[in-house]
């Protein structure tokens, strides 16, 4: 085994509680993840893990992997949440704060500014072409998404069952993306309990991995649970009325001065429920958002949302920023007494900040508790039918971005149980087909980036506006 004191003087200090990383130092390797957390949360966990596993052998592979499987457990972005995970065992509080906030800080300046330029510019022709290239080029990245998490959790019929179950439940019948994620929960858990194989396959975005196997002995945190990180009820207490305050009391103070139909208050209330349901990453939840931003709350055009996904994937940060672009897109297109841009602005800050503050409530109240989790085949299994139904959910975010990028018109199927909007099929977009194959072809066939599909598809957009061939 290696000397602890042996690591910490090669990371240039000695062992103290901080486990020999200042906090400065942990400034500095949260900062660098952040930055370069591109690429959705399986790119950013992956990250994570050849910094803080692999190069700076903070924790090791076995902690690695126990905090990130609790973490996909978690409604939020895991990626976020296993970043304050991580901060917090290092750091204590103060730790999980440095470590969580900063993962989200870039996403939050770039998507602001990214939304600015939208609502103010985004109907001239040229900023309009760009975003017509990007949003063909999304479809391809969610179809991605769909196949990478599919060949991780559909090992079995009884996977791939669920996943369908799941797929027709919220595209053809309606069905709320909460109650399919607590149904597949509960039957995983049964079927993890008693024992069924089919339940104890893995799931997820996996670590990324080179043969290197970081051992928990050989890594600073060491192998022991570090005494601030032993549950106590004082401390669960505290924790839970911290947040909880920090949480609820804006949205209280919002719907008690602006009542419930003003469009603070429907945000701050839309993406606080969001903030506890969302469970199967932010792929999964967007359809649900989606869907209630431009049908049931009319803050969007469907085209409108695939462009703010569009930003959310070009940019770093968890890809559920786009929730920030959401929040400002409704609130600048009802500013009330506000000017459009500072009701926008504060729309998507409050979209982001009751979307965020639940994530560290998780980790702070639920982390001390993690290590009576190691093994359980109840949970295990839980988590594996979760993810499977994520996976059918996913499908049906593509399907519904598909129909509104490719399709110029769509009518509504609302009979026999069924409720789900169909494309005219008359009204196809030729050159939003041929661009988003092309993305898909790039993708799977060539193994293109997706950084590079997508600026080569906004460029595509770009030159058919110059060559006039789109408006």
């Amino acid at each position: 085994m290696t000397d602890t004191a042996t690591i910490a003087k090669a990371h240039g200090g000695t062992v103290k509680a901080s486990h020999g990383v200042s906090l400065a130092e942990a400034f500095r390797v949260w900062a660098r993840v952040a930055m370069l957390s591109f690429g959705g949360p399986a790119g950013q966990i992956a990250v994570m893990h050849r910094i803080i596993v692999e190069e700076k052998r903070w924790i090791g592979e076995n902690r690695f992997l126990h905090a990130l499987n609790y973490c996909m457990l978690l409604p939020g972005p895991e990626a976020q949440q296993l970043a304050t995970y991580i901060g917090w065992l290092m750091h204590r509080t103060l730790g999980g704060l440095i470590a969580g906030v900063l993962f989200v800080v870039p996403g939050v300046i770039s998507i602001m500014a990214l939304s600015i330029v939208y609502a103010l510019f985004g109907k001239v022709g040229i900023v309009s072409a760009l975003f017509f290239g990007l949003k063909a080029a999304v479809l391809a990245v969610v179809l991605q998404a769909v196949v990478r998490i599919g060949s991780k959790s559909l090992k079995n019929r009884i996977m791939v069952g669920l996943a369908a179950a799941a797929f027709v439940a919220i595209f053809f019948l309606g069905v709320p993306f909460p109650v399919i994620v607590l149904t597949a929960g509960i039957i995983g858990f049964f079927g993890g309990r008693a024992g069924i194989p089919a339940f104890q396959v893995g799931g997820g975005h996996g670590a990324a991995k080179d043969g290197k196997q970081v051992a928990d002995a050989d890594a600073l945190l060491g192998e022991e649970l570090p005494e601030h990180a032993r549950p106590t009820v004082a401390r669960a207490l505290w924790v839970s009325a911290v947040c909880l305050a920090l949480w609820l009391v804006p949205v209280a103070l919002l719907l008690v001065t602006l009542g419930p139909d003003n469009v603070f208050s429907r945000i701050a209330t839309f993406f606080s429920t969001m903030a506890v349901v969302t469970f199967g990453g932010a792929y999964a939840v967007l359809a649900y958002v989606a869907q209630q931003a431009v049908e049931n709350y009319h803050w969007l055009q469907p085209g409108e949302m695939l462009d703010g996904l569009g930003m959310a994937e070009t940019t770093p940060g968890p890809l559920i920023m786009v929730l920030q672009f959401v929040g400002f897109m409704g609130a600048f297109r009802d500013p009330g007494l506000l000017s459009p841009l500072t009701a926008g602005v504060l729309g998507g800050l409050l979209a982001t900040w009751v979307t965020f503050v639940p994530c560290f409530l998780f980790i702070f109240l639920g982390a001390p508790f993690i290590e009576a989790l190691r093994g359980n085949q109840a949970l295990h299994g839980a988590l594996s039918a979760i993810t499977a139904a994520v996976v059918g959910v996913v499908l049906n975010l593509a399907v519904w971005f598909a129909i509104h990028t490719v399709f110029r018109e769509t009518w509504p199927v609302r009979s026999l149980g069924l409720s789900f909007d169909a494309p005219v099929l008359a009204s196809v977009d030729p050159w939003a087909l041929l661009l988003s194959a092309a993305a898909v072809i790039a993708m799977f066939r060539f193994k293109a980036g997706m950084i590079p599909t997508l600026a080569a598809c906004s460029a595509a957009g770009i030159v058919l506006y110059l060559l006039g061939v789109i408006a």
